[in-house]
């Protein structure tokens, strides 16, 4: 068997990022497993650009910023097995793995990062009644098809769902000369970016329905059409709303759920709302010396920021190997509470003792909210009051909380982020 200080499972932007603050932090026994033929993850079929705003402050495409960690990973010196699938972690951090050159092997880690990314709701999640024709494909693998494979998937084009992978589709779908007919949204919002909604739907004239969804599919063999229909609060289809769309080609963009089947078999404790890893401020799950990062944590809406929370993992694991399987000693475990329109927090707890000078604190709401404020007490004392326009679930939102602050309070029990009315 052999052994590393820190394994990182995945080698996208999560555990590129990670491997590399591990390295410059100071630790030389690293190995990436990742399973797919090259490293980069879902950013090599992310050909668009408005990648890298934050981390490198120029506009780069999904490869491009997925290349600019590749050549830090390279130079670093960073082992790395590819086309190597984890099949199970143990509490002792002993991975089992296969490939086609090693056969099935273990490695023994002293610290794991998980980054295994995110996957797409499929459509036997989403009840659609109808048959199973061809041409009904999640928008991701519609976009590995055209971008990758160099496939068409098909001429006319309905999307459901309004997550950013559907509305890029829809404008890449365009440009390859397919005609989108419509963008159905079950909620009452879109779940994308505002950007992405003006750049990909807006400028191109295709119509978003929020509040709609597919009730019908035609065809046997080949999809022939689709009936939409307008929903109620409760989202059921109200009858006499019904519109029907001929088209070949039906995309999925309902959303992404982090991948943490082996997370759940090491017994790491699960947030159900994001179906990712309760952490603390390092990034630290519930068994110790596993750290989790990037979408496999909470989906993310900008990579950037993804790295920088990769970033702070890797640093955080390193600083647990040197200090021989600890950070420290720990200070009392203070929960951050979401309520009043939080729907959760990343991190969930925090050790005050343990964290950086500042840290940040990422959120979603569960609503479209129009001129109010992000709040954040400590206890019941208001120390964060900052007026937002509008807030929308498909943007992540942040607030930093100093160490200084929270060392400086006395009695600490609680940190609670909330939206309140102006």
């Amino acid at each position: 068997m052999s052994s590393y200080d820190i394994v990182i499972i995945g080698g996208g932007p999560a555990g590129l990022a990670a491997a590399a603050s591990a390295k410059k932090s100071g630790i030389d026994s690293i190995l990436i497993l990742e399973r797919d033929t090259q490293l980069g993850g879902i950013l090599n079929q992310c050909i668009h650009n408005g990648f890298g705003l934050h981390t490198f402050k120029e506009e780069l495409t999904g490869p491009e910023y997925a290349q600019r960690f590749i050549d830090q990973v390279l130079e670093l010196g960073i082992e790395y097995k590819l086309n190597t699938m984890v099949m199970d972690i143990t509490k002792d951090k002993e991975i089992t793995a296969m490939n086609r050159t090693d056969g099935l092997f273990k490695i023994q880690a002293k610290s794991i990062i998980l980054a295994m990314g995110c996957r797409e709701r499929s459509r036997g999640a989403l009840n659609i009644p109808g048959y199973r024709p061809a041409g009904i494909y999640s928008a991701g693998t519609a976009q590995r098809l055209v971008n990758i494979e160099g496939y068409m998937p098909g001429r006319e084009v309905v999307i459901l769902g309004s997550g950013d992978i559907g509305l890029i589709m829809a404008r890449r779908m365009t440009l390859e000369g397919a005609k989108v007919k419509v963008v159905a949204e079950l909620m009452p919002y879109s779940g994308g970016l505002k950007r992405n909604i003006v750049q990909c739907l807006d400028d191109f004239g295709i119509p978003l329905k929020l509040s709609h969804t597919v009730v019908a599919i035609k065809g046997k063999e080949r999809l022939e059409g689709i009936t939409i229909a307008e929903v109620d609060k409760n989202n059921k289809p109200i009858p006499g709303t019904e519109e029907e769309y001929s088209c070949d080609t039906l995309l999925l963009s309902c959303g992404l759920i982090p991948e943490n089947e082996i997370s759940r078999s090491i017994g790491v404790d699960m947030e159900p709302v994001t179906s990712g890893p309760i952490v603390n401020e390092s990034l630290e799950t519930s068994v110790e010396g596993v750290f989790a990062c990037g979408n496999v944590l909470h989906v993310h809406d900008l990579v950037d920021f993804v790295s920088e929370e990769a970033a702070t993992a890797g640093r955080n694991a390193a600083a647990y190997v040197k200090n021989n399987g600890s950070l420290g000693e720990k200070s009392k475990e203070i929960p951050i509470l979401a309520v009043d329109g939080v729907r959760y927090t990343v991190p969930k707890k925090i050790h005050v003792n343990r964290m950086a000078d500042e840290m940040i604190v990422r959120f979603r709401v569960g609503a479209v909210y129009k001129n109010c404020y992000i709040s954040a007490y400590l206890n019941d004392e208001r120390i964060i009051h900052r007026k937002r326009q509008i807030m929308a679930p498909g943007e992540m939102e942040e607030i930093k909380l100093t160490k200084e602050q929270l060392e400086s309070f006395g009695n600490l029990e609680n940190i609670t982020v909330k939206i309140e009315e102006a």
